[in-house]
C-alpha cells in the first residue's frame, strides 16, 4: 500500500508540475519515495528555469516542503498587491483540493476495514460449536419476547453484563479440542474398516521386530491419548451438564412465577397453557363417540405398551414427576387404561376428568388418596368375572416444567394367565392393546425390562405387528443398573438401543433407570440415582450409549416433541373427516326428521320430565266430589265380601234382635281393629296411582311424543314402589272409623231411604251373584238346552237332582236355619237314591249352602221393602216384630262409615300424598338423569342414535377447530 501511495504521489507531483499552475505540493519532501525527491528536484530547476523573472510560482514551489500552508504576507507596492491577492486565491484551491482527496482515503479505510472485520467474524464463528441440538433448553417464551426487546436499554446494560460475564466458569479451550479431535481422527483413519482402536491396540503380531515393537508401543501410546481425550470429553460434557440442570431449574422456578401471574402478564403463555386441555377435552369425547359413519379417531397419543412389570407406570411417574399410580410387587396393578394429560401450571396437582377435587401432589397424603382413588376406579371399571377392564380413566397432571402430551398407560401385556384371572384375560389385554396401536397416529411408547431375558420379551412382537416400519414407535430399556451389574457382556445393552437385537424398528432407543425397585422412593431420589449411575457408568464411558440417549428427563424431551410434531400434521386432517361426518349425519336427519328439532338424549330426558312433572301437578286440580265418590266406590268393593258373609249374614241368620245387635257390634270392633284401615290405604294408594295413570294416559293422546313411554312407565312403577303412606295416618282413620261405626242414630228420613236403597242394591248384586253361581252348578235349564243346544254334565244332573229335593224342604219350612241337620241330610240323599241318583252328603250341603243364601236374600229384600215406612216406627223407639229394621241401621252405619273414611283419605291424599308423589317423582326423575345406561334404555331409536351422534361430531368439530387455531397462533 507504501509503495501505490507513493507511486500515487510520484505521478500526482508530475502532473502537478506538468501542468505548471503554481499549486504547492502538501506532501512534505522528506517523506516522499527517493525517486519522488529525485524528480522533484528535477522539475523545479527546470521549472525555474523557464519561467519569467515576475512569476512567484517558482520561488513557492522550490520551498514547499519547508514553507508553513498560509500564503505570506503581500509586499508593498501596487504590483505586490495584485500578486497576493492571486495567492489567496490559489490557497483555497488547494485547500478544497486537499479535502476532496480525504474522502477518498475515509472510504477507502471504510471498505476495507469491513471486510477484515467480515473475515474475523466468520473465523471465530467456524470455531464455535453447533448449540442448535440445544435450542429446547431456552424456553420458548424467551423466542417469544425477543421481538420485544428494547436495544436502547440492552445497550445500556451491556457493562454490567461484562461485569457478570467475569464471575462465569472458564469457556473450554477449543484450539486444544479441536487439536485432540484431529488427532482422534488421524488414528481412527489409519485402522482397518470395522476395527476400533481399542481391537487394533490389543492385537500384537507374532514376530516382535524392533519396527513392529515400536509401532505397537506407538499404538498403545495413541490408545492412551483416545483414553484420556474420551476421559476429558465426558468430565467436559457432564459438567455442562450439570450447568444444564441448573439453568433448567432456574428455568423452572422462574416458569413458575410467571404462570402465578394475572392476565396481565405474559398472554402467549396462557395459550400454550391451555392447548393440551383443549386437546385432551377432544380426546375425552372421542372416547365415548361411536358412529356408524366410520368416522374413527386418529388422534395421536402416546400409548405406553409393555410387559408386566416392566416398568412402565415407573417411566410415566418419572415424566409426570409424581408417584400417582398404585403399586404391586408382581401382581397385575394396572387393570384399565389411565389417560394422562401432562401439562404445565404453576402448581403440582392432579385431578379427574370427573371430579373438581385437586390433589396436591407435593403432599404424602394427597399422593397416597390419588393412588388409593385410581385403584378403586380401576376395580369398579372391572366386571364380575374379568379381570381387566377397556374402559378409560382420564387424569389430568399439571406442574412446573413438566412437558405437555396426553399418555394412555395400558396393562401390562402377559404371557400366562394365572389363578384368580378370568380365562379371557390375555386376549383382552391383547386386544384393548391392538385397539389404540393401531391409530396410525398414535406414538408407541415400547418399554423393554433391561434386567431380564430380551428374548422373553412378548410386546416386541406386538410392536412390530402394528408398526412394522417403526416410523411411530419409541424403544425404552428400563432397569438398565440392573442390566449392567447382571450381563457379562455389556454389548447387549449397546445391540439393544442401536436396534440390532430386536427385529423391531423405532424412532428412537432409549436407556433409564427408574429406581433401585422401593415403593418409597421419591422422584428427587429417583432423578439423583439416575444421574449418579450415567455419570460412573461405563457404557457412557466406553461409548455404547450416547448422552442424549439416557435418562427419563432426554425421553420426556423427545417423546414430546414426536408428540407436537405428529399432532400439527394429523389435526387438521381429522377436523375434515369429522366434517365430512357431520355433513352426512346432516343430511339423513333432514330428509327423516324435517320438522323436529335436533334433541339429544338429555334434551329428551328434560322434556320428559317436564311433562311427567306436569302430570303429577295435573292430581292437586282433581275435585274433592271426585276423589270421594271414587274412594267410596272402591272402598265398598274392597270390603263388601267381607260385610254381606262375616258381618251381616250371621248376624241376620239369627232371627234375634238382640243376638243380631250384639253380634254386629262385636265383628265390626274386630274389623275395625285389625282390617278396615289397611284395606282403606290400600284403597286410597291404588286410587292415586289410578289417577296419576289416568292423567298420563290423557297427555298421551294429546300429539304427545310416543318415545317418552317407556320413560313414563319407568318413572310410575319407580314412583310407587318408593312411595309410602304416611303411617301417623293409620292410626288417626282407624278412630274415625270406629265412631263412626259407634253411631246408630239416624237423624232424618233422607238419612233412612239412603241407607235403605245402598241395603236394596247390595243385597240385589248378591242375589245376582248367588243365582250365577246356582246356574252354574245345576246347569242349563229346559229354555237353554232348547234354544242354546246345550246339555248338562252328569255332575250337573245330579245336583240338579239334589236342588229340586231342597228346594221342596224349604217350601215346607220357610223359617228353615241356615243350616241341614243330619237326620235332614240322610232324608234328601235316600230320596234321591230312590230316583236313581247317587249322591255325596258333601255335595248335599254345598247346594243346600247356596239355595239357603239365595232364599235369604229373597226375604231380606222383602224386608227391606216394608222397612220403608218403619223410620217413623224407628224414630219413636216402637218394637214390632214385623218393622225390626236393624238390618237397615247396620246399613247406615256401613254407609255413614264410607263416607267418613272417603273424605278423610281425599283430605290426607290432597293435603300430603300427592305432595309427596311429586317429590318421589321428582327424586326418581334426578336419579334417572344421572344413570346413563338407563336414559340409554328408556329413550332408545334411531332419532335419539342420530341426534347424538349429530351433537357430538359438531362438538368434536368446534373444539378441534379451536385447537387448531391455537396450535397456529403458538406457532
Amino acid at each position: 500500500m507504501l509503495r501505490v501511495g507513493r507511486a500515487v504521489a510520484c505521478v500526482a507531483c508530475k502532473n502537478l508540475v506538468s501542468k505548471n499552475m503554481g499549486v504547492r505540493f502538501r506532501m512534505p519532501l522528506q517523506k516522499l519515495h527517493p525517486l519522488s525527491r529525485a524528480i522533484h528536484h528535477r522539475y523545479n530547476a527546470s521549472a525555474n528555469a523557464q519561467r519569467p523573472p515576475h512569476c512567484s510560482a517558482a520561488r513557492h514551489f522550490t520551498s514547499m516542503s519547508r514553507l508553513p500552508m498560509r500564503p505570506p504576507k503581500p509586499p508593498p507596492g501596487g504590483h505586490g498587491g495584485w500578486r497576493y491577492q492571486q495567492h489567496r486565491n490559489f490557497w483555497m484551491l488547494r485547500l478544497a483540493s486537499r479535502l476532496l482527496k480525504l474522502r477518498y482515503i475515509v472510504l477507502g479505510s471504510a471498505v476495507g476495514g469491513g471486510y477484515t472485520a467480515k473475515k474475523t467474524y466468520e473465523e471465530w464463528k467456524d470455531m464455535l460449536p453447533d448449540m442448535s441440538a440445544y435450542s429446547w433448553v431456552i424456553p420458548d417464551f424467551v423466542w417469544e419476547l425477543s421481538d420485544q426487546i428494547d436495544l436502547d436499554k440492552l445497550t445500556k446494560i451491556l457493562p454490567e453484563l461484562e461485569e457478570i460475564a467475569k464471575l462465569l466458569p472458564e469457556l473450554p479451550d477449543f484450539d486444544k479440542i479441536g487439536e485432540n479431535f484431529t488427532f482422534l481422527k488421524s488414528i481412527l483413519s489409519t485402522e482397518a474398516p470395522g476395527d476400533t482402536p481399542v481391537k487394533a491396540a490389543t492385537e500384537v503380531p507374532v514376530t516382535a521386530t524392533p519396527e513392529a515393537s515400536d509401532k505397537q508401543f506407538k499404538k498403545s501410546s495413541d490408545k492412551e491419548k483416545v483414553d484420556q481425550l474420551q476421559e476429558e470429553l465426558l468430565r467436559t460434557q457432564m459438567k455442562y451438564q450439570r450447568m444444564l440442570e441448573r439453568l433448567e431449574k432456574e428455568n423452572k422456578d422462574l416458569r413458575k412465577v410467571v404462570l402465578q401471574k394475572d392476565e396481565k402478564g405474559i398472554h402467549q403463555r396462557k395459550i400454550k397453557k391451555s392447548l393440551i386441555d383443549m386437546y385432551s377435552e377432544v380426546l375425552d369425547i372421542l372416547s365415548d363417540f361411536d358412529s356408524n359413519y366410520n368416522t374413527q379417531d386418529h388422534l395421536p397419543r402416546v400409548v405406553v405398551v409393555g410387559d408386566q412389570s416392566a416398568g412402565k407406570t415407573s417411566v410415566l411417574e418419572m415424566i409426570a414427576q409424581a408417584r400417582i399410580f398404585p403399586r404391586g410387587s408382581g401382581e397385575m396393578m394396572t387393570r384399565s387404561p389411565v389417560k394422562v394429560t401432562l401439562s404445565e401450571g404453576p402448581h403440582h396437582v392432579a385431578m379427574f376428568k370427573d371430579s373438581s377435587r385437586e390433589f396436591d401432589l407435593g403432599k404424602e397424603e394427597d399422593l397416597a388418596a390419588l393412588r388409593h382413588e385410581i385403584e378403586l376406579r380401576m376395580r369398579k371399571s372391572v366386571k364380575e368375572g374379568q379381570t381387566v377392564s377397556p374402559e378409560t380413566i382420564s387424569l389430568s397432571v399439571k406442574g412446573p416444567g413438566i412437558q405437555r402430551m396426553v399418555l394412555v398407560d395400558l396393562p401390562g401385556v402377559i404371557s400366562t394367565v394365572t389363578a384368580g384371572m378370568a380365562a379371557d384375560t390375555k386376549e383382552t389385554i391383547f386386544s384393548i392393546s391392538k385397539n389404540y396401536m393401531q391409530n396410525p397416529n398414535a406414538i408407541i411408547l415400547c418399554i423393554q425390562d433391561g434386567s431380564v431375558d430380551a428374548e422373553r420379551s412378548i410386546v416386541t412382537d406386538l410392536v412390530s405387528q402394528m408398526d412394522p416400519q417403526g416410523k411411530r414407535t419409541i424403544f425404552v430399556l428400563t432397569k438398565v443398573d440392573l442390566a449392567e451389574k447382571n450381563l457379562a457382556s455389556p454389548n447387549r445393552i449397546q445391540q439393544i438401543v442401536e436396534g440390532k437385537l430386536f427385529p423391531m424398528k423405532a424412532l428412537g432407543y432409549f436407556a433409564v433407570v427408574t429406581g433401585k425397585g422401593s415403593a418409597g422412593e421419591s422422584i428427587d431420589s429417583i432423578k439423583d440415582y439416575e444421574e449418579d449411575f450415567f455419570q460412573n457408568s461405563r457404557l457412557l464411558r466406553d461409548g455404547m450409549l450416547k448422552a442424549h440417549q439416557v435418562t427419563t428427563k432426554n425421553l420426556s424431551l423427545a417423546v414430546s416433541d414426536c408428540f407436537w410434531k405428529m399432532v400439527r400434521e394429523s389435526v387438521e386432517q381429522q377436523a375434515d373427516a369429522f366434517k365430512a361426518s357431520r355433513f352426512n349425519l346432516e343430511t339423513e336427519w333432514k330428509n327423516n326428521y324435517p320438522r323436529l328439532r335436533e334433541l339429544d338424549r338429555n334434551e329428551l330426558f328434560e322434556k320428559a320430565k317436564n311433562e311427567i312433572l306436569d302430570e303429577v301437578i295435573s292430581l292437586s286440580q282433581v275435585t274433592p266430589k271426585h276423589w270421594e265418590a271414587i274412594l267410596q266406590k272402591k272402598l265398598w268393593e274392597r270390603v263388601s265380601t267381607h260385610v254381606i258373609e262375616n258381618i251381616y249374614l250371621p248376624a241376620a241368620q239369627t232371627m234375634n234382635s238382640g243376638t243380631f245387635n250384639t253380634t254386629v257390634d262385636i265383628k265390626l270392633k274386630q274389623w275395625t281393629d285389625k282390617q278396615l284401615p289397611h284395606k282403606a290405604l290400600e284403597v286410597a294408594w291404588e286410587t292415586l296411582q289410578e289417577e296419576f295413570a289416568r292423567f298420563m294416559a290423557e297427555y298421551k293422546g294429546k300429539d304427545q311424543d310416543d318415545i317418552f313411554d317407556k320413560l313414563k312407565e319407568a318413572v310410575k312403577d319407580e314412583s310407587i314402589k318408593r312411595h309410602k303412606w304416611n303411617e301417623r295416618a293409620m292410626d288417626s282413620l282407624r278412630v274415625i272409623q270406629h265412631n263412626a261405626l259407634e253411631d246408630r242414630s239416624i237423624t232424618d228420613k233422607p238419612q233412612w231411604d239412603a241407607a235403605i236403597q245402598f241395603m236394596e242394591e247390595t243385597l240385589q248384586a248378591r242375589l245376582k251373584d248367588t243365582d250365577s253361581v246356582i246356574n252354574d252348578m245345576v246347569g242349563p235349564d229346559w229354555k237353554q238346552r232348547w234354544m242354546s243346544w246345550k246339555n248338562r254334565s252328569p255332575e250337573q244332573h245330579t245336583r240338579n237332582e239334589t236342588r229340586n229335593e231342597l228346594e221342596r224342604l224349604l217350601k215346607l219350612h220357610e223359617d228353615h236355619t241356615a243350616y241341614l241337620a243330619n237326620d235332614e241330610v240322610t232324608t234328601v240323599r235316600k230320596n234321591l237314591e230312590g230316583r236313581g241318583v247317587e249322591v255325596d252328603p258333601a255335595l248335599i250341603k254345598d247346594t243346600w249352602h247356596q239355595l239357603y243364601r239365595r232364599h235369604f236374600l229373597q226375604k231380606a229384600l222383602q224386608h227391606c221393602n216394608l222397612c220403608r215406612r218403619g223410620f217413623y216406627y224407628y224414630q219413636r223407639h216402637f218394637v214390632d216384630s214385623e218393622l225390626e229394621c236393624n238390618d237397615v241401621v247396620l246399613f247406615w252405619r256401613i254407609q255413614r262409615m264410607l263416607l267418613i273414611t272417603a273424605n278423610t283419605l281425599r283430605q290426607q291424599l290432597t293435603n300430603t300424598e300427592v305432595r309427596r308423589l311429586e317429590k318421589n317423582v321428582k327424586e326418581v326423575l334426578e336419579d334417572f338423569g344421572e344413570d346413563n345406561e338407563r336414559k340409554v334404555h328408556l329413550i332408545t331409536g334411531r332419532r335419539v342414535q342420530l341426534a347424538e351422534d349429530l351433537k357430538k361430531v359438531r362438538e368434536i368439530q368446534e373444539k378441534l377447530e379451536a385447537f387448531i387455531e391455537a396450535l397456529h397462533k403458538e406457532k
